[in-house]
């Protein structure tokens, strides 16, 4: 279930996944797993026992006296009374214990991963109260549906206890009047015993089953959900055809349930071989361009083509194969450098590493590692600097010697000696290859063959720098808020 709830997620698209947070995905995986194991375990070693005992029980009741046997009818009736009371309101309340645990989970993830902004604005104390606060709730809930539990047992024995009491009665009158004797006495009152354990066995059972009920609707919201994004179906793409790397075609697009557009109306064409550079504020659509190129999300309407194919006809891993990204967020894995360079590909040649590597200008420092290539990398490379991290993510990014590559603002943690180092090498070495660079710097795209001007979802100009800076204004307020009006004149 875990393996086929994971392969579900991973089949998501952005836009699919966006409609469940991270941490309540951690949860669903874990925790909710956990509790249907339970379910199932409780299931094989008790469940089919105990109805077969107090349906046993029942039968040979009858078979000794009709009418004594209402007895047990008439305690089997109150019993799953009380059951079904306590139970129909204890299932509402796990199904807010698992997504209080969500809660919980994405404090917890968020205090961990944004550590050190915590303690730089002096924060912790106000994350512990957040923790506390969250976990205080979370508690309360837990306290509420076990005192409401503990009712069970204690009640469940009253009543087969009672019954006990109205069978040695009865059973007492039935025997003076020699209508039983008193072995059939001795075997009603262990028929009632044994329907009296097998109900706090099979009570218990259900409380596991009431937790695991809450925790598979949870699992199944996830496994029900089927991808809104359908694979296409060519398999190769041939950047040789003489069509434009990219192109968009009056691209209009939006978030799930947004009110406003995030990019409309977008016509470009990104020919093969180009350097093209896209910058703007925050907000302004850039980020936004380049998951559409990738085919994270889908347009609303108009088509993102890749060497002239729409970018839905092709397999993920053909499109994939063939734009490769460095994101903002310079995101290492667990594992080697290799490993992290390589993404699990086998048979990677070893110059195409050396090639990634130096261009990347990570060769330098990956040289004086202790194992080199096999030097292991913490969680989210935690025992790299910043630099180092983005530096192996752009070289991730050129193994795979990929046709068009998109540096978004992946260089924003680098000193401007190797930055301009770094694309130096790129305009020498990746001459045949398409490059997009995006960026709030003038000075990463001020060389670019072609830049484009995004603003509020827009395209507001396409020029050089040169262009740009004399006939738009806005990409002219852009130069002077970065450069001196000297520097951003001379190109």
């Amino acid at each position: 279930m875990r393996r086929d709830l994971l392969h579900t997620i991973n089949s998501l698209s952005k836009a699919d996944r966006d409609k469940f947070s991270n941490a309540t995905l951690i949860t669903r995986i874990t925790n909710d797993i956990n509790q249907i194991q339970s379910g199932v375990a409780m299931l094989i070693r008790l469940m089919f026992r105990s109805p077969f005992l107090i349906a046993g029980s029942l039968v040979m009741a009858m078979a000794l006296d009709l009418k004594m046997s209402i007895i047990f009818f008439v305690a089997g009736f109150i019993v799953s009374g009380i059951m079904y009371y306590i139970l129909s309101r204890s299932l509402p309340l796990y199904k807010k214990i698992q997504q209080r645990l969500d809660r919980l989970s994405r404090i917890t993830g968020e205090g961990l991963s944004g550590v050190r902004v915590i303690r730089a604005f002096g924060k912790s104390a106000h994350e512990k109260q957040r923790f506390s606060d969250e976990n205080a709730q979370l508690t309360k809930i837990n306290v509420r549906v076990g005192r409401l539990n503990a009712y069970l047992n204690p009640l469940t024995f009253a009543v087969i206890n009672l019954g006990i009491v109205l069978i040695l009665y009865f059973g007492g009158i039935n025997v003076n009047t020699g209508a039983l004797t008193q072995g059939e006495i001795i075997a009603f009152t262990n028929y009632m015993t044994q329907i009296l354990l097998s109900i706090i066995v099979f009570a218990n059972v259900i409380v596991v089953f009431t937790k695991a009920a809450a925790s598979i609707t949870r699992v199944e919201d996830v496994l029900n959900t089927k991808p809104t994004m359908e694979e296409g179906t060519l398999s190769k793409i041939d950047p040789t055809d003489g069509s434009p790397a990219i192109s968009f075609e009056h691209v209009d697009f939006s978030f799930t349930d947004a009110e406003e557009k995030v990019l409309s109306d977008i016509q470009l064409e990104i020919q093969k071989g180009q350097t093209v550079g896209i910058i703007g504020g925050t907000g302004a659509g850039k980020s936004a361009m380049i998951n559409l190129m990738l085919r994270l999300y889908d347009t609303d309407s108009g088509h993102v083509r890749v060497f002239g194919h729409d970018v839905r006809e092709f397999t993920f891993r053909a499109l994939r194969g063939t734009v490769h990204i460095v994101s903002q967020g310079s995101r290492l894995f667990k594992g080697t450098v290799l490993d992290n360079l390589t993404c699990g590909k086998r048979d990677v040649p070893a110059e195409q590493i050396e090639t990634a590597l130096r261009i990347s200008q990570s060769a330098e420092f990956v040289e004086k590692l202790p194992d080199g290539l096999q030097t292991p990398v913490e969680e989210s490379g935690k025992n790299f600097s910043g630099g180092q991290r983005q530096r192996l993510c752009i070289a991730r990014a050129l193994v795979g010697d990929p046709e068009i590559i998109i540096f978004d603002d992946s260089s924003s943690a680098l000193d401007y000696a190797t930055d301009a180092k770094m694309r130096r090498a790129i305009a020498t070495e990746l001459s045949d290859k398409t490059i997009i660079l995006v960026s709030q710097r003038v000075s990463t795209v001020r060389n670019a063959d072609q830049i484009i001007l995004m603003d509020d979802g827009k395209i507001c100009g396409i020029g050089t720098h040169e262009q740009l800076y004399e006939e738009n204004e806005l990409y002219r307020e852009i130069c002077h808020s970065q450069l001196s009006e000297k520097e951003a004149a001379n190109a």
